[in-house]
């Protein structure tokens, strides 16, 4: 059997980009997709989407990945597995720096059980989930794979330094693994049926569905975390990067790791637009595709971000062969579409 009829396994794949990804999967991979996810920020609901978009099932297996014996189990139970797409991990910045034990438990517990659950098998090809957050306040734009890292502005963006770490000494050791390691800066939108996107069971902390939420009322009001930045307007800025291409990307570099052309065992890839958006300039896109007026207070800035940050993409299109193809009235027209099918299904406030 070719190893791309096999199956691949997606960590997170409840999860808002874990989800997207599984829909372009189901739709391009010959073989078979399973998804990980207990449902600590998700909801089993995404999976009907899911099948809604594409017309296919998915099975989920609702284990904790930090429970190595439940994962040992799941692993055994999918004895085909050709690779592993590693989404699950708590990702909120402001919740990190109030709560880093749990952050630095969950996303480094779970890497080491998923990479070893995947030695003991033989399962050679691995894509990490990782993040701009690895470079910190960096002087240098655009910023580049071999930027040499500032320190972490919080624990989550220390775990991802930690885990592409973990990653790489891996599969130094694994032979015949081969891992790529995507540094993906802000995804937002949704999917372009307007029927899957952002939708976690915490307060969302990430700038599109905030404004969204605010927008339609499910939450009261906005806050620009600081606007004294050395920055253009004074908000932070970063590479807004539509859902879809994402999930396209993390496809992209799975099939980079099926073939022969890897010139080291771990590599590192941005994925970003190569522009920077400031978050007013988000807010003005968004009012502008939506014909909303956004209710937004300035505010003081907030724990653990980073100034201004946005992507070189030289390599991811010398390696990859992938560049973005949606541009910010495209995130902000889809994100919109999937928060009026939310508010459809749920009705108003959320919070005040």
């Amino acid at each position: 059997m070719d190893s791309r009829d096999r199956s691949i396994i997606v960590t997170g794949g409840a999860g808002y980009i874990g989800s997207h990804t599984i829909i372009e999967l189901l739709a391009r991979w010959p073989g078979d997709v399973v998804s990980i996810d207990h449902f600590g920020n998700s909801t089993p609901g995404v999976f009907e989407r899911i099948e809604h978009i594409t017309g296919r099932k998915v099975r989920n297996h609702a284990v904790d990945l930090c429970d190595r014996a439940a994962l040992d189990r799941v692993m055994d139970q999918e004895p085909g597995i050709a690779g592993v797409i590693h989404f699950a991990a708590y990702k909120s910045v402001p919740e990190s720096v109030a709560h880093p034990h749990k952050y630095y438990h969950n996303n480094i517990e779970s890497l080491l059980n998923i990479l070893q659950g995947c030695q003991h098998r033989g399962i050679a090809n691995f894509i990490f989930s990782s993040s701009c957050s690895v470079y910190g306040n960096i002087a240098e734009m655009p910023v580049r794979e071999d930027s040499v890292l500032s320190v972490a502005e919080s624990p989550y963006a220390y775990t991802k330094q930690i885990g592409e770490r973990i990653v790489a000494d891996h599969v130094r050791v694994q032979a015949g693994m081969r891992a790529i390691s995507l540094r993906y800066f802000n995804p937002a939108g949704a999917h372009e049926s307007g029927l899957n996107g952002e939708d976690p069971t915490d307060p969302p902390s990430s700038l599109v569905p905030v404004i969204t939420r605010t927008a339609s009322g499910r939450l009261p009001v906005m806050h620009v975390h600081g606007t004294d930045y050395a920055t253009r307007d004074g908000s932070c800025i970063r590479d807004y990067v539509h859902v879809s291409d994402i999930a396209d990307a993390h496809i992209a570099a799975l099939e980079r790791t099926f073939g022969g052309d890897m010139t080291e065992a771990h590599e590192i890839i941005n994925l970003g637009t190569g522009n920077g958006v400031s978050v007013l300039e988000a807010i003005a896109a968004f009012e502008k595709v939506s014909g909303v007026r956004l209710n937004y207070e300035l505010g003081q800035r907030r724990a653990g971000d980073v100034e201004a940050v946005w992507s070189d993409t030289e390599r991811s299109k010398r390696l990859l062969g992938w560049e973005a193809q949606r541009d910010l009235n495209e995130m902000m027209r889809s994100a919109w579409a999937w928060e009026r099918h939310c508010m459809g299904l749920r009705g108003p406030k959320e919070g005040s």
